[in-house]
Formats: structure tokens, sequence, C-alpha cells
């Protein structure tokens, strides 16, 4: 790498490494542990890239966005940050920021980033925003990669013209994944509107449904419960969507691609709601999250003015260790249930006990057949690509594409199951390294520290 890094985080450690690093790789480095040093330093033209923390004990280095791309148009900046939620991603997305990595980051990762961020300088040229009024946040709580993954396609999908298609298990959250793109989006500020099944039955529902949303947003509440006279008038509607159209969004907890193969849902449909899919993760695959989330509720029902509540270290645990096939509706009632049952302001095991002995059983869902075969599975989304050409065949390098398909999840999931660990999971895939390291940066995939599959 050739540059100038001007690198901004109050924590010395941090400065210290990335210096290093930096340094090692070919760049000079400016550090420091002051928003207003950066700044003189932008103004002064120094530096060909920025690393910059949000938290500083003079400011936020998000809000310094503006003032930079003021400054200096061309000047990239990376934000990395330990307020790792959605809205720290959507803001460093909305303020331009060339890129966005929650702490604590992979290094070789960074590195990589920075690399780009330094030969495409001169190219990259954020902007000033004005900060539309906005929610002061939103209940999306989580800090696992996987909610991480999910909180920056939000932030990279919220200004698009495409339709979004969000699953994912009953409760965990879909509905809020869609009020989510809608309220930090452009059109924040016009209608958002949902409807259901019910609402679609009379040959009218679509068109009041539309004149509703006026501009704003349309969201399908569990479109796989629509019939089949209903998903026609749906296709009608959104075929007739002129350039005032609202942003169309679907939400379903069912396997679309099941009921459509089966007949029960219409292919065209389906392509008209998919432009972007959203793969909400259920609780049970972010089990980290679930303190956190507990936690949040249990202060949520305290600024109602319920009574302050805490979790035992025993309660914790066994609220850590439950399946939550309900997943995070069911946490958020359990927790307001021991916010009123609880005698003290710890919250006892026993007293946990109590409520999950009384939850209703609750089945998770399973997408695809029972027990189907790899190669079945392959064979049914290799047979509905092709026919999505109309018996035209699809571009040449289709070998190639397939297996960078299945490649790219067979390593992730291969690299979460060693706890990122390189060398066991070339190992357990039987490859070399050096061929590991390859693909990792053929296929873009960023290592982060993952947390051993049991």
């Amino acid at each position: 790498m050739d540059g100038t890094v001007l690198v901004a985080d109050d924590d010395r450690t941090i400065r210290t490494v990335l210096t290093q690093a930096l340094t090692r790789a070919g760049c000079k480095v400016h550090a420091t542990s002051s928003l207003t040093t950066l700044m003189r330093w932008v103004a002064e033209g120094k530096g060909d890239v920025v690393i910059s923390d949000v938290m500083m004990p003079d400011g936020n280095g998000l809000e310094m966005l503006p003032k930079i791309s003021q400054e200096r148009p061309n000047l990239p900046v990376i934000v990395i940050s330990a307020q790792n939620t959605i809205m720290t991603a959507i803001q460093a997305a909305e303020a331009k920021a060339y890129d966005y990595l929650p702490k604590p980051f992979d290094l070789p990762d960074l590195m990589k980033r920075t690399a780009r961020a330094l030969e495409t300088s001169a190219r990259s040229a954020p902007r000033a925003v004005e900060e539309p009024e906005r929610p002061d946040e939103l209940p999306l709580v989580g800090r696992t990669p996987a909610m991480q993954a999910l909180y920056r396609l939000v932030a990279r999908v919220m200004n698009t013209e495409l339709p979004v298609l969000i699953s994912g298990e009953s409760g965990s959250g879909k509905s809020l994944i869609a009020r989510a793109i809608h309220d930090f989006s452009d059109r924040r500020t016009l209608p958002f509107v949902t409807v259901t099944s019910n609402d679609l039955e009379t040959l009218e529902g679509p068109a009041q449904a539309l004149a509703k949303a006026r501009g704003g947003s349309l969201l399908f509440d569990e479109v796989g419960d629509l019939s089949p006279e209903a998903q026609a008038r749906v296709v009608r509607m959104l075929d007739s969507l002129t350039d005032n159209a609202p942003r169309i969004m679907a939400t379903s907890q069912t396997d679309l691609t099941n009921r459509m193969e089966s007949g029960e849902f219409r292919q065209d449909l389906f392509y008209r709601l998919g432009g972007v899919t959203i793969q909400v993760p259920a609780l049970r695959e972010r089990v980290d999250d679930i303190p956190l989330l507990a936690a949040h509720f249990l202060a949520k029902a305290e600024q109602d003015g319920a009574p302050s509540r805490q979790l035992s270290d025993e309660a914790e645990k066994m609220v850590r260790a439950y399946s939550w096939p309900g997943n995070v509706r069911q946490l958020e009632n359990a927790m307001k249930r021991l916010v009123v049952t609880s005698r003290e302001s710890k919250i006892t095991q026993a007293e946990v006990e109590g409520v999950l002995g009384n939850q209703p059983s609750m089945e998770p869902m399973v997408s695809g057949a029972p027990q189907e075969k790899l190669s079945a599975s392959v064979a049914r989304h290799l047979r509905r690509y092709f026919d999505l050409h109309g018996g035209v065949l699809p571009p040449p390098g289709l070998y190639q594409r397939i297996l960078a398909e299945i490649e790219l999840p067979l390593i992730e999931i291969a690299l979460d199951a060693t706890g990122g660990n390189q060398a066991k999971c070339a190992d357990l895939l039987g490859i070399n390294r050096n061929t590991l390291r390859k693909k990792i940066t053929d296929l873009d995939i960023q290592v982060t520290r993952r947390r051993k599959l049991m």
C-alpha cells in the first residue's frame, strides 16, 4: 500500500496496532485520540484515507463526516465502532462513509478495505447530507456477526427502488426490519402501510392499499397466506405501478420456493417481490444476543413505569440456554411477565423456570422437504434458475457461477464451525491453507472473530 492514513481512536492499543500494521504495509500514519486534531489534519490537506472511531472524547466521528466531505470531497473515511447497532450502520451509510466495520474488527479485513480506499480515493466523493428527522432508536438489538451482516444489508438497500422480501421464523422481527428500512429511508416522511391477506380478498383491496401508501412504503404481511385470487390481484397491481409508486416489501415465515413448486404460490409474484431477499436469523442462531435482548426488554419495561429488574447470573444462564422457539417475540413476552411476577430486583432462576415452564410448545419453521438430500435441493434451485430464462439458455460461464454460489456458504459455515481458525478450516475442508486464503480473498469473505458452533 502507498499513501498516508489518518487514524482517530481514543483507544491507545488500537492506535498502536493500526499504526504498526499500516506502517509495515508501506503507509505513512498520523494517529490521534482527538477529533479536533483529525479535522485540523484534514483541513491542512493531510492524509489519503481516514480511519475513525465514532465515540470520541471530543465528539462523534459520524457527525464529522459532512465536515470532512465539505473540506475534502475525495477523502474516503472508514468508520469503526464498538457501538455496533443498526443505527451506526445506517448512519454511516447515510453520511456516505466509504466503509463501516464493527468492533472488534478483523485486522487483515480492515487492511484490505484500507488498500481499496487508497486505490479509489480519487474517485470516491462522499457528500454532506442534511439529516432529516427520524426515530431516536429502533428495537433492533444484536451484536453477533449475523445481526451485523443484516444491519449492513439494510443500510445498503434502504434507498434503492428494489422490492424487498423479508423471510424468517415467526417472532424473529421481520416487521421490525421492514419498518427500519422505511424509517431510515428517503421515504420516512411518507406513509408506511401494512396489509394482510384479509385486506386483499376484495377486488378493491390492492387499489385501496396503494392509495393509502401514497409513495411511501407498502408492506404485504405474511404474503404466503394470500389466496390464489389475492395473489393475482397483487400481480396486476404491481404491473400497473407508476413512477410515484410506494416501496414494495413483503414478509413470509413460510418457504415460498416450496410453495411455488407445489403450485400454492405464483411464480410471477415471487419474482416480483424478491428483488432483494433478507433472511432474519432465528434467535437460536444468535445466542450471544439473548442476554443483550433480555436486558433491553427489562430496561424498556422500566421506562414504561415498571419496577427495575435484572436477571441474576443463574437466571441469565437459563435464559441463554433456552431454545426460544417463538424467537424475539417470545423472549420479550417472557421478560414482561418476569417484571410483573418477580418479587425482588434480581430475577431468580426459579422465577425464570416458572415462566418458561408455562410457555406454549412451538416448533421452529423448517425450510425444505424433511431429510432432503443436498443434491436434490441443488437440483431444485438449478431447475428454477433455468426456468427463469423462459426456454432461453442462461449466459455463458454457468459452471463457475454455480461453484462460487456453493463455495461461499460452505467456507463461511466451515469458518464459523472452526471458530475462525483458518488452519482448522482448511483441514476440515481438505484443502491447502494457502488455497483457503485465496478463496477467502477471491470470494470477499469477511473473516471476523467467530463463535465456534457446538
